[in-house]
Parts: C-alpha cells; structure tokens; sequence
C-alpha cells in the first residue's frame, strides 16, 4: 500500500515536470538565452577583454538618464491610474448584475479589441492641435486646451485606455476571493462603503493589486508604439530611445545596453509579481 502510494506521488512529480519542461524549455531558448547573449555582448569584446564602459556611459549620459527617468515616472503613474481607475468598474461589476452592469462590463473591455496603432490615431484625431476638441472650442468662442499630444501626458492617456481592461480582469479575478456572504454580513452590522473596502474587500485582494500592479509594469517599462506615436521626442522613453539608438544612430552596442538595463528593471518587478502568486497561492481562501 505504501508502496503505491508513493509510486503515484512519484509518478504525479514527473507527470508535473513533464508538463513544465516544454515551457520551460521555450524560456530558456527565446528569453534567457538570448538576455545572456546580450550581456555577454555589452561586457566582452574579443581580442580587448572585458568592459563596462557602455554601462558608465549610460549612467553618467544626461539624456540617458532624463530617458529612464521619464520611463520609470511615466511607468509608475500610468500603473497607479489604471488600477484607480479600474478598482470602482471591478467593484461595481462584482457585486452588481443586470443589462447595466453587462452594459458596463463590454464598454471597460472594448479598448482590448482595439489595436494601439488606432488608438493612437483617435488620440491624435480628438486631443490633438485642430483635432475634434479644439473645433468644438473655436466653434463655440472659448480658448483652446493645451494639447496633451507630443508631451508625457499623451503617452500616459493612451496607455491607461490600451491597459484598462487587462487591469479590470485581474482585479476581478482578485475580488473573486470575496464573498457577498461576508459583505452582506458587514453590512447588516453597520459597515459603510469605505470600511467594507478597508476591512473587509481591501485585505482579501492585496497580493492581486500587487500582482496587477507588477504585470502593468512588465507591459509599461518596454512600452514603444503608443510613447513614440504620441509622446515627446525629447525626453523619450526607453523603447523609442532602444529602437532610435539601433536604427538611427546606428549603434547597436548602446541600444543592446539600453535593453539589458530595461531588462534588469523588468526583472526585478518580475520578482515581485511571482512573489505575490506564490502568497496568493499559499494564503488561505
């Protein structure tokens, strides 16, 4: 008996290990091969040995670090946005029902549907100089709005829609750990909105706005049709800055640079986001 038993729970590893081997295999082969290559190629020259001097480049350049500064605001802000602006929409769809909330529910997932490229051009339609907003205020007699178009904000608005409903199944799939039961019963005792969200919902959904937060990162940080359609030239954000330093200035070593850092980067929120799936998986339902 005991014998089989532990037949099967061997069985069930390799089974397990079988499975993963081929994704794993695939990460190995298209992701850490190729970063190892990269670093390897920004740190060894044959023939003059070993070299940092692409780095202590990077790090003392002013444009540079104006570029990963802007990135890291940029990427920041636009993760806060886009869970502030999802939490409520997520709110309202879990604990609501109806042909309102269904209404709601496929106008928060539409820019899904929409490729970045035309979200771009609506962008530039509507907000930008003589675009639709500026004709309805000259129509009307008013003075124009500065044009988020070619500035941080132009990059920032267009990512929150293109990220928004990615954000809202995330956090949904979070509120799923919270049950109606137990805000009905915080509600029958008193509770309000704001100590409901506090007490109850906010404790149950901390490792899913992590995990929400550290996924828009990853998606941010490397982000390039959206900040070089619509976002300023100079200062620029990293992917524009990688792909104009390889092809304009021909200078594939600093943009294989650039990459690495932006890598460095990504992989340490990657760290976090697998940290928070390893304690939402060990937290108790």
């Amino acid at each position: 008996m005991i014998a089989a038993l532990r037949s099967g729970v061997a069985g069930g590893r390799l089974s397990g290990l079988l499975l993963v081997a081929l994704p794993v295999a695939l990460l190995i082969w298209l992701v850490l091969w190729p970063v190892l290559q990269a670093i390897v190629g920004t740190v060894y020259f044959p023939g003059t040995g070993f070299s940092t001097a692409s780095y202590a480049y990077f790090f003392t350049d002013a444009y540079s670090l104006r570029n990963l500064w802007l990135t890291l605001w940029v990427t920041a802000l636009t993760s806060v946005l886009r869970v502030a602006v999802a939490m409520p929409i997520a709110l309202y769809l879990r604990f609501r029902s109806g042909p309102v909330a269904a209404l709601v529910q496929a106008l928060a997932l539409f820019p899904m549907f929409v490729p970045s490229v035309l979200v771009a051009y609506a962008f530039i339609r509507v907000l930008g100089p003589n675009g639709i907003v500026d004709t309805i205020l000259v129509a009307l007699h008013l003075p124009k709005l500065a044009s988020p178009y070619l500035t941080p904000a132009g990059p920032i608005i267009g990512l929150v829609w293109d990220g928004l409903p990615l954000t809202l199944l995330l956090l949904l799939s979070g509120l799923g750990r919270v049950s109606i039961a137990s805000v009905d019963a915080a509600r029958d005792l008193g509770a309000g909105s704001f100590t409901l969200f506090t007490r109850i919902i906010l404790p149950r959904i901390q490792s899913s706005i992590i995990v929400t937060l550290a996924f828009n990162v990853l998606g941010l940080f490397s982000a390039f049709t959206l900040p070089f359609l619509l976002g300023p030239a100079s200062p620029e954000m990293m992917g524009p800055y990688m792909q104009r330093t390889f092809s304009d200035n021909a200078d594939p070593l600093n943009a294989t640079t650039q990459a690495v850092i932006t890598f460095a980067f990504c992989a340490a929120f990657g760290l976090i986001y697998v940290r928070a799936i390893a304690k939402g998986r060990k937290a108790p339902a």
